[in-house]
């Protein structure tokens, strides 16, 4: 896994430890959905995201080298990736995909050439 795409940029404002479930999810062009999980492990800190109606209640996982800006007075993290991206991504199965790191690495392809 490449750690740039699976790691906090630091100037995201991210701090280890804080929780982020709840917080809204704006894509370059709008709001995607909530982060119902979030991981900070060195090396495959992500997102999962709750896309309610937009994408027919799907979760989406982000990893954490797309986030540009985590508002903790907003609860808001801003990605560096727009809704079409995103919804274009390697589908995210929660019972199949949690820790499994050929999903991650297929994920850090489709997110780290962009």
């Amino acid at each position: 896994m490449s750690e740039s795409i699976w790691g906090y940029h630091p100037a995201s404002g991210h701090q280890m430890g804080t929780d982020l479930i709840g917080f809204k999810v704006e894509a370059t062009d709008g709001g995607i959905g909530k982060i119902d999980k979030h991981s900070d492990d060195v090396g495959a800190a992500h997102l999962v995201v709750d896309t309610g109606a937009w994408i027919f209640g799907k979760h989406v996982l982000l990893p954490a080298g797309i986030i540009t800006r985590v508002d903790t007075a907003e609860k808001k993290v801003y990605v560096d990736r727009t809704k079409d991206e995103i919804k274009n991504a390697p589908e995210f199965d929660r019972d199949k995909h949690t820790g499994d790191p050929r999903y991650f690495e297929q994920l850090g392809k489709y997110y780290g050439h962009m």
